[in-house]
């Protein structure tokens, strides 16, 4: 599903103006309209229902007046609070102010009228906020921030209006006073603000409303951003047809592990299996290869050739080429040491990969992006950085990386020509053109040693069952962060470790598999 920033979501309301020749006046009358159908939908009927609906002075308290006039028309007692004067109110807002009529809002001016407010507040079946929009920065002050922290404290529920009054639709940050919603009905696409730090928790069940945005003009400004929902991860997942067999599901190369690090091997073969691969096999230094065996029964394992510090020696990589002949895809770099050998090894299979690859944890810590993007190969990469990994490729620092996440993770990926997953809360995944999807699943949890071998194995089996790269990807982030949060409703989040992860995965998948149904 597509979202936007605040900026673009002004872009696409001005094409539609200005240039598509949709009047504003036509926008806010669908918007109020497709919020009331919802509200009939989620809450029923809506005849002698008692309804408070606090505006503000713009654009979104014009959607407001247009929700209000609607329940009146349903039979709902519905009382109108404007948070500032009637005469400050403009434009479309000001024509269905008056097509409500001024006399029947009280504009909320001094102590007295905000005692009113609270009063029919805590009588109300439900409280509509329309204060402010998708345009909103900064803090409520005044006036606006007592509403606000009034309509939180009645203890009834609220319905926002675009977006949750006081919240940064882009950044989904509230740096003050924020609406506590129940539901939001936002207009025409969905905010990226909604998914990433305060955003998840304002914004309750949220209903993207239809208000007539064509397609061209969505085209014309171009929107870049999305969120994977269950419905779009579930129509992603590949097919499983009653008559497949194991070649039919994608033969997996992993080349991971050193001495200390096999666990890092056997989660990422593992979770390769768990996520329908039909064969995986691990190639791992010779030394731990009977360690491997008995550990793994159903992965299989492959000696290859080792350094003196018993990591994946250069001299392997003759046997990894024949392992990779009849592969569908290879993940590589899981726990295979920083090793200098073998950080040369990584280098020689990068540059000629033919198959499509995910590359983790050591094995990123042995390319620049720019050495990734100069493979002779046309095979798909997919690149799978923490914060601390990115600054090493990006040439920044941890704290650059956060405060840039998007721009940084971009760039990285044109240079690099792979698709990269920038892992942590809200992980970003972005296409070499840039496209970027943001992950909604996930919980503090996955914050553990191993939860990233995981992740990587997920990917890795899905490239190998033909889902393209980037959606590979988002589908395997999605499937990750789902896991754990299963792991999480059993476990809770503080004891979960990457193997919980790990068995939740048919779980996710089976959850999906319904999504689909």
């Amino acid at each position: 599903m597509k979202v936007v920033t605040s900026e673009t979501m002004r872009a696409i309301d001005s094409e539609c103006i200005d240039n598509l020749g949709i009047p504003g006046l036509k926008l806010m009358e669908n918007a109020g309209v497709g919020t009331v159908r919802f509200i009939e939908r989620e809450l029923g009927s809506q005849k002698d229902k008692i309804v408070t609906v606090i505006c503000g002075k713009g654009n979104n308290g014009g959607d407001g007046f247009v929700i209000a006039r609607e329940l009146r028309r349903l039979g709902a007692s519905v009382s109108v609070f404007l948070a500032g004067h009637c005469g400050d109110v403009s434009g479309d807002a000001r024509t269905n102010l008056d097509r409500l009529g001024a006399e029947s809002i009280v504009e909320l001016a001094d102590g007295r009228s905000v005692a009113g407010f609270v009063e029919v507040m805590t009588k109300s079946d439900f409280i509509v906020d329309a204060v402010f929009g998708t345009g909103f920065n900064g803090v409520p002050r005044g006036l606006s921030g007592t509403v606000i922290g009034q309509m939180n404290s009645c203890g009834r529920p609220v319905l926002a209006v675009d977006v949750p009054s006081g919240l940064n639709a882009t950044t989904g940050i509230a740096e003050g006073e924020c609406v506590e919603a129940a539901w939001t009905c936002t207009m025409g696409l969905s905010k990226r603000g909604f998914y990433i730090d305060h955003g998840r928790a304002c914004v309750g069940k949220l209903h993207v409303v239809d208000i007539g945005i064509p397609k061209q003009a969505i085209q014309i400004v171009g929107v870049r951003d999305n969120i994977l929902t269950m419905r779009d991860a579930a129509e992603l997942l590949p097919a499983r047809p009653f008559d497949g067999h194991k070649g039919t599901f994608g033969s997996v190369v992993v080349v991971a592990g050193s001495v200390g690090y096999t666990g890092a091997a056997a989660l990422a073969s593992m979770a390769a299996l768990r996520t329908g691969a039909g064969l995986v096999y691990l190639g791992v230094p010779s030394s731990l290869n009977d360690i491997m065996e008995m550990k793994l029964t159903e992965v299989i394992t492959r000696p290859l050739a080792e350094t003196a510090a018993r990591s994946l020696s250069p001299e392997s990589v003759s046997d990894i080429r024949g392992l990779l002949e009849s592969a569908d895809a290879l993940a590589l770099g899981p726990g295979v040491s920083r090793d200098q050998e073998t950080q040369s090894l990584v280098r020689s299979i990068v540059a000629e990969v033919r198959v499509p690859c995910v590359i983790d944890a050591d094995g990123l810590n042995a390319l620049s992006p720019e050495s990734i993007g100069q493979r002779t190969g046309d095979a798909p990469v997919v690149l799978t950085p923490h914060p601390g990994e990115m600054a090493r490729l990006a040439g920044s620092t941890v704290g650059e990386v956060l405060a840039d996440r998007e721009g940084i993770t971009r760039d990285v990926a044109a240079k690099a020509r792979a698709t990269v997953v920038l892992k942590g809360a809200g992980s970003l995944i972005v296409a070499p053109s840039g496209e970027l999807y943001m992950n909604s699943t996930g919980n503090s949890g996955l914050a553990s040693g191993g939860t990233g071998d995981v992740l990587t194995g997920i990917i890795t089996a899905l490239l190998g069952q033909g889902v393209e790269a980037t959606e590979a990807a988002a589908l395997g982030v999605y499937v990750h962060g789902l896991a754990g949060d299963l792991a999480a409703e059993a476990l809770g989040e503080a004891g979960m470790i990457a193997g919980d992860v790990l068995d939740h995965i048919p779980y996710a998948l089976m959850e999906l598999g319904e999504a689909n149904r």
